[in-house]
């Protein structure tokens, strides 16, 4: 699920919070990263009176919800959607503060790559069967993809027999199914994830929009600059500030300290950690004195962060109806005609339309083809992306050139190097894995010096902005909690 403007001063003032040259140079605590995981944290923390510098690398809040100006209105680059209404920090944080959140219906409708709509009922009976047996994993764990392919095949044996006797029918169906559970997943292969997940949906409606309000309201909310607000003058904001090491103590009296690229260091008395799995795989080595425990690294090591990329493309007038998803099955005799270096476009399952923009397509990508889109040259992109719809869309109507198009880059951006986590096959093996990550680095004294936030720490709402919201009030009240004992 997913994901602002560019300040280059040092220390942030009006939207993010007050100038504060006269602030003591060490801190209660330092949050790294201000994604949902630690905006929640630092705005836990102010409120509770304790002195929080938060240092950002990017120019911008958000992590890995980004929302953009685009054509009328604005477009998620990264995260989109409130999943789930029902206990939802988030969803309960926009009603509080009178913002209207929207559902977005799903509405699907199929096309083939010879132009033709498939039959929409049995191909969404089809699809809705297959994500929903995802709530009933088998005893022994399995890869997805084989344990939905035999339940689906044992369903259509039963309701469609026919169908089921169509080899090309069912591997270019089984294909599609790849595809959709790969852009819930962000994995390469619905045979790369695990059946054993303890990932656990809220309740009620899962896909709430922010529409033209935008995800970045989240942040607003949280800092406190919502409508103008005040921010939080106990809460020090620096952006473009690149973390190269966290030394943290053994001994009690002695400070955290955080170091910079610039070569800036701040002093506190912890620090939360809430960068994303893929940042900890590549720069854990260096990043800590002394180095992560053996069981942290491991997990780390272990665990899997894939990749979305979006292609939103805009366009001067809607020509695609009133559906807002859109399903693309390749033929087998299609898909042998595309050539190499054409071939991420049949990574390209899913088309649908956001709400925060008008006559507005997003394509979906994912895995190791994401990686690829997101380092093609924009005219190559573009054009491919507009031939792709065109053929499976284009039979019967005149599809216009887009007005503009802006792309994601999630891998790419070594501040994020991926998407969301997965639960992938080394999860029944590794089954504490988001609990070790989130384990802080104590002291002598048994006291929490390095704490970790993040959607990979919470092990029922991983992959979700919910999910890093809660942790990063998990990890800022386990401080409030020591602090009061």
């Amino acid at each position: 699920m997913l994901r602002w403007c560019a300040i280059v001063v040092l220390a942030c003032s009006g939207a993010f919070g007050n100038p504060t040259p006269e602030m003591p140079a060490s801190y209660d605590t330092i949050i790294i990263g201000l994604g949902a995981a630690g905006c929640t944290a630092a705005s836990t923390l102010s409120k509770a009176g304790k002195r929080v510098l938060a240092l950002e690398a990017m120019d911008r809040v958000g992590g890995r919800v980004n929302t953009v100006p685009f054509g009328d209105g604005v477009v998620e680059v990264g995260a989109e959607w409130i999943h789930g209404t029902e206990q939802s920090r988030v969803y309960n944080l926009a009603i509080q503060n009178n913002v209207s959140v929207l559902p977005q219906d799903i509405d699907f409708e199929v096309y083939r790559s010879d132009g033709s709509i498939g039959d929409k009922a049995v191909l969404n009976e089809l699809m809705n069967f297959s994500l929903s047996v995802i709530e009933e994993p088998p005893e022994t764990p399995e890869p997805l993809g084989q344990f939905i392919t035999r339940r689906l095949k044992d369903y259509m044996k039963e309701k469609y027999p026919a169908l089921l006797a169509d080899q090309d029918f069912v591997d270019n169906l089984l294909e599609f199914l790849d595809l959709v559970i790969d852009n819930y997943e962000s994995s390469n292969s619905w045979n790369e994830v695990s059946t054993e997940s303890k990932y656990t949906e809220l309740g009620g409606y899962q896909h709430m929009s922010w529409h033209r309000h935008g995800y970045k309201t989240l942040f607003e909310i949280l800092l406190n600059t919502y409508n103008n607000g005040p921010g939080y003058p106990n809460l020090d904001i620096k952006l473009k500030k690149e973390v190269t090491q966290i030394s943290w103590p053994q001994d009690p009296t002695q400070d955290v300290v955080v170091t910079c690229k610039d070569g800036s260091s701040y002093r506190a008395r912890n620090v939360i950690v809430t960068v994303s799995l893929g940042v900890l795989k590549e720069r854990h080595t260096s990043l800590f004195s002394p180095p992560l425990p053996t069981e942290k690294v491991t997990v780390i090591d272990k665990m899997s962060i894939g990749v979305i990329c979006k292609i939103i493309l805009q366009f001067e007038h809607n020509w695609f109806a009133n559906f807002n998803s859109f399903g693309y099955i390749w033929r087998n005799d299609d898909r042998m005609e595309v050539s190499g270096e054409d071939g991420w476009i049949l990574n390209v399952g899913e088309v649908s339309s956001p709400m925060g923009c008008s006559n507005t397509l997003t394509l979906w990508s994912n895995g190791d083809i994401a990686k690829r889109v997101e380092t093609l040259p924009e005219d190559v992109v573009k054009r491919k992306a507009m031939e792709l719809i065109r053929r499976f869309m284009g039979k019967n109507r005149t599809i216009p050139e887009p007005i503009a198009m802006i792309r994601s880059s999630w891998f790419s951006n070594p501040y994020t190097r991926g998407s969301y986590t997965y639960d992938n096959l080394s999860t029944p093996q590794y089954p504490h894995a988001r609990a070790t990550l989130a384990e802080p680095l104590v002291d002598s004294s048994g006291a929490p010096r390095v704490l970790f936030a993040g959607e990979a720490t919470d092990n029922t709402h991983f992959s979700t902005v919910h999910g890093a919201t809660d942790t990063g009030f998990r990890e800022a009240n386990r401080l409030l909690t020591k602090a009061k004992l």
